[in-house]
């Protein structure tokens, strides 16, 4: 009659050392999932120097994001892309609801024609209530970058989506940048997604800034995460963070030559 008891503690035993491992790769939750991901898109361009926007659709098409994230986004900016206004193009290819953030706005080439913009795009499968873009503090002989804020209803909660672009060669701007970040976004308890192109490694002072007030989805569920450059990358500059009313189930960085940066994805619930 003793032995059942003991098989029942030994299986038990066995579900408490599996317990961890699976909820590090699935940690369970109760409300509704959300997939994005985060793309410097590099303008179109791919490492093969050639310009096609419809690989760049390919891929977000084939990681099934519901939200994503793009940077170094062309608006009428010129021959590089065709001048091609490239956030509508994307969102009509994919089905998308989207918003544009110029962080770059020059007066045409020529009169009559649009304005030459860049910046960043907030692509969504569902419907986008409110947009803000803010600019972020700017050195002297450095390039505009912004943060751009959607608000968004998946599956009957409101998801904040923040996406941006951090300067690549200036660490004390870039810390600035973040820090205004933070300033913008940490008053507020919705759930928050705050993704882009930080360029800057996770142990940088800028990084560690976001970090301390949202959480990095990558050092929860996934590895090592190099997205930078994207032929060979040895560096993770591409992140996606989050409040803690999200929970990352899973995280993976796409192989992919259509931009000079690889675009990461993750999965989460909303708890």
């Amino acid at each position: 009659m003793r032995r059942l008891p003991r098989r029942l503690l030994v299986a038990f035993a066995g579900l408490l050392m599996l317990a961890p491992t699976a909820a590090a790769a699935a940690p369970a939750g109760h409300g509704p999932t959300v997939k994005a991901i985060t793309y410097n898109i590099h303008h179109g361009a791919g490492v093969d120097g050639v310009l096609d926007l419809e690989r760049i659709a390919a891929v977000i098409e084939s990681s099934d994001a519901d939200v994503v994230g793009l940077q170094e986004v062309d608006k009428h900016w010129g021959e590089r892309s065709n001048w091609v206004d490239q956030a509508a193009w994307l969102a009509r290819r994919l089905d998308m609801h989207y918003r544009y953030a110029p962080n770059l706005d020059l007066p045409p080439a020529t009169a009559g024609e649009p304005r030459r913009q860049y910046g960043t795009a907030i692509l969504s499968r569902f419907p986008i209530r409110e947009f803000e873009n803010t600019l972020l503090p700017l050195y002297p002989g450095g390039e505009q970058r912004g943060l751009a804020v959607a608000s968004i209803k998946v599956r009957g909660q409101e998801l904040r989506f923040a996406n941006t672009h951090l300067t690549h060669n200036n660490n004390a701007e870039r810390q600035e940048q973040a820090t205004k970040v933070v300033d913008l976004l940490s008053d507020s308890r919705k759930p928050t997604l705050v993704v882009g192109d930080l360029n800057a490694v996770p142990t940088t002072p800028e990084i560690k800034i976001l970090t301390a007030v949202w959480q990095d989805s990558w050092t929860e569920v996934g590895g090592p995460g190099y997205t930078s450059p994207a032929s060979n990358p040895t560096a993770r500059i591409d992140y996606l963070l989050h409040s803690a009313t999200l929970r990352p189930r899973s995280a993976e960085v796409l192989s992919t030559l259509a931009s000079d940066h690889l675009p990461v994805t993750a999965t989460y619930t909303l708890r």
